[in-house]
């Protein structure tokens, strides 16, 4: 096996002086920018210590970490372009792609870039229209937008209301994208407990939608609990205004994973879930469902069923999202632990927890189940200030080998093999040092391989575009796709 291949700035291991000290309140916080009804921004980590603060000072005078903001990447990566937020000054999040452009959701709105020359990318329009977190995808004419945070009304206009008022509105908003220069919004669809993620599955003449959303609660009158299941919305292609919610099928009989005391990795109880990646080609779906992973088959698009279900409970804390191998038969999930505002990627957390699991499917039909076969953690530690865990990525289509990129918030884009599924290992990267505000958190939301390069959406320091050299993954350069949505996967055979 090859090694990682040399860096292009140096960078040591952070010692025991340079881990998180802050952690336990950190965790404790849940997963922030999760929450569905904290208005129009995520929880932050509140202020860093003094010590903390030093500490990672100390570890950057001694080149234990990059700078602040200093860019470091391995050999093999090359950092191509960045164009910094532009009128949209909230938080950026996720991304999806068509032809030769890319749509990066922000809690403020969207925006449109034209990448048709990746080392030059170009902002096409940005659409102000608030309501956290705004992820996005997009199919044919359509792109979709998910509102996690109680708002007056559905409208790009609303404000913040409480979630305990009846006429709040939380849910689905559909643009019409056949003028990137100017998307008009022609729908918008109400679900129980809001949007926080979406995932498109195309069928014919429709699109269904499965949107994740949970933390119910009896004061809210659209959000009580139980909420043990997803919102499916069927959206005609013809006429989107006509999209419903057609079911809200139940995922946990038995109400899930209880959480604490019970089981006391667990941030919370399952209420429902965080992200569902579908595999419409395999006709079968993988949910990352907080306290527990589900394998569904999507046969019918308009009726998934759970076929198998799995928990964690030494390791894993929320259960974030899932990522499918080429040939449908593992699965990545990841662990959001500490929500996205922890520095979990120190000695003290360990490699096993915030991490990557990574999952066989076995058996056919309604017998396939999920088994465990090991644990990746970038091996890069990071700073006390630094927010880090594992977060949004994708597959590079490589024919024979499993790899993927990955954000990690400040821990950067991790380039790693999993094609030996008992040793994962990373074989590039790319991140900046410690965020210049330590009290925000910042760094790659989302990081996807397209048509021959890597995008990345950076909370804090806008779009970033890279390119991999590497004997393992040059397959993937010659791939290329029309549209792509990280929770929709190609069927790249």
């Amino acid at each position: 096996m090859t090694s990682l291949p040399r860096p292009r700035a140096r960078r040591r291991h952070l010692g025991a002086a340079a881990v998180l000290g802050l952690l336990s309140t950190l965790l404790a916080a849940g997963p922030a920018a999760a929450i569905p009804d904290s208005g129009d921004s995520p929880a932050t980590s509140g202020k860093v210590s003094k010590r903390d603060r030093a500490e990672a000072e100390a570890a950057v005078d001694s080149g234990g970490i990059p700078g602040v903001d200093e860019i470091v990447h391995s050999g093999n990566v090359s950092h191509l372009a960045n164009l910094p937020k532009g009128a949209l000054r909230s938080l950026n999040t996720d991304l999806a792609f068509q032809d030769r452009y890319a749509f990066a959701g922000n809690y403020d709105g969207f925006t449109v870039y034209d990448i048709s020359r990746p080392k030059s990318p170009k902002v096409v329009s940005q659409v102000l229209c608030p309501g956290g977190q705004n992820d996005i995808s997009v199919s044919g004419d359509l792109l979709f937008l998910s509102t996690d945070s109680s708002r007056s009304d559905d409208s790009c206009n609303s404000t913040a209301q409480s979630p305990t008022e009846k006429s709040s509105w939380e849910g689905i908003k559909v643009f019409d994208i056949s003028d990137k220069r100017n998307p008009r919004y022609v729908a918008a669809v109400e679900t129980a407990c809001g949007s926080h993620t979406h995932t498109l599955v195309p069928d014919r003449g429709d699109v269904y939608v499965y949107v994740s959303s949970y933390f119910p609660d009896e004061t809210f009158p659209d959000c009580r609990p139980p909420h043990d299941g997803i919102s499916i919305v069927k959206v005609p292609r013809g006429a989107p205004e006509k999209s419903s919610v057609i079911d809200f099928p139940v995922l946990f009989p038995d109400g899930g994973n209880p959480g604490p005391p019970e089981n006391p990795v667990a941030m919370v109880p399952t209420t429902g879930c965080h992200d569902i990646t579908a595999f419409p080609e395999m006709r079968i779906a993988a949910g990352a469902c907080m306290g527990d992973g589900i394998l569904m088959d999507i046969s019918e698009p308009a009726a998934p069923r759970v076929i198998d279900r799995v928990q964690d409970n030494e390791n894993f804390a929320f259960w974030h999202s899932a990522t499918f191998n080429e040939n449908g038969r593992k699965v990545v999930f990841t662990d959001e632990l500490g929500g996205g505002v922890g520095a979990t990627c120190n000695a003290e957390v360990g490699d096993k927890r915030g991490a990557n699991g990574i999952y066989h499917i076995t058996g056919k039909g309604d017998r396939r189940e999920l088994v465990f076969k090991s644990y990746f953690k970038i091996p890069r530690h990071q700073a006390g200030t630094e927010n880090c865990v594992a977060h949004n990525g994708s597959l590079i289509p490589v024919k024979g080998r499993d790899i993927m990129v990955q954000a990690w918030y400040q821990g950067g884009v991790s380039f790693w093999e999993f094609t030996d599924s008992t040793r994962p290992r990373e074989i590039g990267y790319f991140e900046r040092g410690p965020y210049s505000d330590p009290d925000s958190i910042g760094g790659s939301w989302s990081a996807y391989h397209y048509n021959g390069h890597v995008y990345s959406n950076d909370i804090q320091m806008g779009f970033d575009v890279l390119r991999i050299r590497d004997r393992r993954t040059a397959g993937a350069e010659r791939v290329r796709l029309d549209e792509f949505n990280a929770q929709t996967q190609p069927d790249y055979r």
